[in-house]
């Protein structure tokens, strides 16, 4: 069972947000959507969701129809940077009608959340600054124990600490209650360790879909003076490079083997985030 993404398109006018969109998001899995801002991946989650229509294709929830749907739908929590509660519900009235929605939601781990982060569910949303919004919305999300759980920008207005504590819950949270997590976000360096597999959108089209340790396994970066390495990186995949000075690096992302290195050149392992930036970068 799986959410299937079917070729999906999207335009807004003349805009085409998503082009012929072909995923699935597999149970259990801790998924990474990343892609620069306007790359579409809100659009996709919104399509998901049944918030927004397709243009063309189709999504199917374990084997069923997503569009206007009641079961299937029943299946999916989406968190957005969008305020959609009334500005005048108490926070912990969020949670009961979560609740309401969502009969697997656990209300004592909600209140045991709100502690953690410091939330007061006596407050009003709409008194809340920008970061406690974005925690209360997140609290929703992952207490619903939804089967496909997806988290849009979900640090949105946080500082460091309760950035590190919402990644810490998440990873609990699937320990305590495996599910289908999608994190979309173009801050990759914080959510890389949490992550399994990876989607990465540009420009409305998926350009990577795989394990996190496939891909990685796939890039290195090569360095040392311009004209060796140009040589060196002949009918490779270059994804990009970096000059300083006399010396240039060049990052590649293939599947071929590299047994020896001429002298002078260096090969060293590249990280996901400085894979995303090279792959959907302005020069890519």
């Amino acid at each position: 069972m799986s959410i299937e993404i079917k070729n999906v398109t999207k335009n807004f006018g003349k805009v085409k947000a998503l082009d012929g969109v072909t995923i699935n998001f597999e149970e259990e899995t801790i998924y990474g959507l990343l892609g620069r801002n306007g790359a579409g991946k809100s659009t996709l989650l919104n399509i998901i969701s049944n918030r927004l229509f397709a243009t063309d294709g189709e999504v199917f929830i374990d084997g069923e129809t997503s569009v206007e749907n009641d079961k299937a739908q029943s299946k999916v929590f989406l968190m957005t940077e969008v305020d959609a509660y009334p500005s005048a519900m108490k926070c912990r009235d969020i949670l009961r009608w979560t609740k309401e929605f969502y009969p697997e939601t656990d209300l004592e781990k909600g209140k045991e959340l709100a502690e953690k982060f410091s939330l007061d569910l006596k407050k009003s949303i709409g008194s809340l600054s920008t970061g406690y919004r974005t925690i209360i919305k997140f609290i929703a999300a992952i207490i619903s124990n939804a089967k496909y759980t997806f988290l849009d920008e979900p640090v949105l207005g946080l500082d460091a600490n309760h950035r590190e504590l919402l990644y810490k819950t998440i990873l609990e949270q699937y320990s305590e209650n495996p599910r289908t997590i999608v994190i979309s976000t173009h801050i990759i360096e914080e959510v890389s360790n949490l992550l399994e597999k990876i989607v990465i959108i540009d420009e409305g089209r998926v350009i990577e879909n795989n394990s996190v340790e496939s891909l990685l396994s796939r890039g290195y970066s090569v360095s040392g003076k311009a004209q060796d390495v140009d040589e060196f990186v002949k009918g490779k995949n270059v994804i990009g490079a970096d000059v300083l000075g006399a010396v240039k690096i060049a990052y590649i992302l293939g599947d071929e083997k590299v047994d020896s290195l001429p002298d002078g050149l260096e090969i060293s392992p590249i990280n996901l985030q400085k894979l995303f930036v090279e792959l959907t970068g302005e020069e890519k």
